[in-house]
């Protein structure tokens, strides 16, 4: 695998990686923006609105048909929230050029609808189609109004609003139907300029690739031409800038109708020092990062107290995250135990084999990086949204060298934050 980063133009990067694992080509476009509240739900709104017809693509149906000819190729897109910044993902994936019946630009082409699709929208008087901005409007309303319904993952989502409250990473991706009401096609086009002139714009490109032929093929585009280099106005991920105040415990209830309480604790992790990331995912994989964890072991096996018990490491915010599904009526129990075993990481109550165990999962984890093209590509936005390269070896070797004694040291600077409990 070999990975080249160039830049195009100011605040715009294209990144290739050359791989020989897949049979397809991935192309992806990110663009990253600051988190605010007053935009959220215009970039939730706007990514759907241009998947619905470019200048030359007028509809979906047309999009499609191209894609169909071009070999069954696919597109997809959306938004996400990586640390403080609000990002716009577009993807296309099609078959690669060496597996073609007869030679053709099949790079060209993919890369040619995808900047189109992001860069050359259609546009009616000066405005998104009201149609599409309309139609559109109505999807992002219900996709808001379903987040009840998955109980889980609105406990987490709640936790983190508590925990960041009045805060960028608070906010919710798909942003708020109060919002949704009052955007015109105008201002959403309005909007789109702004966007597409500040913001920080990754281009990247996966799979067997011709590298030169490629770098020609985006820089020749027409759309690419017409941008201009910029200062990007983006957030840099890195958890050494992560500074937090300590805070008072916060517990939060909600009431709602569940079978099952869902139980949601959200840990700030106060040590900012370089590389305390990796110490960081050793320590949350002992503590609960897979079925011999000690959340799973003490709070499900043993005192049978939590259908679902495991915790996950947001590196973007240095933080951790505690998530179970319990019976309502075992709430104070199971607090109590998971609070135990945030003290037994503290005193160093856990074995060299925990340890390990825990380490070879993260390992395989970022062994599994490379098996999708998707996953992979994360990976290295990741690394460039953090401002910090490191390569998938080199974050195996710091993995590797992480000891019982960092693990200590580092869960003595984590506090809770908030305890988000929703029962009945």
């Amino acid at each position: 695998m070999n990975y080249q980063k160039r830049e195009i133009k100011k605040g715009i990067n294209l990144h290739q990686i050359n791989t020989e694992n897949y049979k397809t080509n991935l192309y992806a476009v990110f663009l990253a923006t600051p988190l605010a509240r007053g935009e959220v739900t215009l970039n939730a709104l706007l990514g759907a609105v241009l998947r619905r017809g470019t200048a030359n693509l007028k509809s979906q149906e047309q999009i499609s048909k191209e894609l169909e000819d071009m070999y069954g190729a696919s597109f997809n897109c959306g938004v996400e929230k990586t640390g403080d910044n609000h990002i716009l993902k577009f993807y296309l994936e099609t078959l690669s050029e060496e597996f073609l019946p007869q030679p053709e630009k099949l790079n060209q082409k993919c890369l040619g609808i995808l900047f189109d699709i992001v860069f050359n929208p259609l546009i009616i008087n000066n405005a998104f189609n009201p149609e599409y901005v309309e139609g559109e409007k109505k999807n992002l309303k219900q996709i808001i109004e379903a987040k009840i319904d998955n109980k889980a993952k609105y406990a987490y989502d709640r936790c983190i609003e508590e925990m960041f409250k009045n805060k960028p990473y608070g906010l919710y991706k798909f942003g708020y139907v109060e919002d949704i009401e009052k955007i015109t096609p105008e201002q959403l086009y309005d909007y789109y300029k702004k966007l597409i002139n500040n913001c920080k714009i990754d281009i990247f490109c996966s799979g067997s690739l011709n590298n030169e032929e490629l770098l020609a093929n985006v820089e020749e585009n027409e759309n690419i031409k017409k941008l201009q280099g910029r200062e990007p106005k983006y957030v840099v991920n890195n958890e050494v800038t992560e500074k937090k105040e300590p805070t008072q415990e916060n517990t939060v209830e909600e009431s709602m109708q569940v079978t099952q309480g869902k139980l949601v604790i959200g840990l700030d992790i106060q040590n900012t020092e370089e590389n305390s990331r990796f110490i960081a995912s050793v320590y949350n994989a002992v503590l609960g990062g897979g079925a011999n964890s000690k959340l799973f072991q003490n709070v499900r096996e043993k005192q049978s107290l939590a259908y679902t018990a495991g915790s996950s490491y947001l590196r973007t915010k240095n933080a951790l995250f505690i998530r179970c599904g319990i019976e309502i009526k075992n709430y104070q129990k199971a607090l109590e135990t998971i609070k135990e075993q945030l003290e037994d990481m503290k005193n160093g109550n856990f074995s060299e084999e925990d340890l390990e165990n825990s380490k070879k999962l993260i390992l395989a984890s970022i062994d599994s990086v490379t098996e999708e093209q998707d996953t992979e590509i994360t990976y290295y936005y990741g690394q460039e949204l953090s401002d910090r390269f490191v390569t998938i070896e080199k974050y195996k070797k710091y993995i590797s060298e992480v000891s019982k004694e960092n693990v200590k040291d580092l869960a003595n600077t984590i506090k809770i934050n908030t305890i988000y409990f929703l029962k009945d």
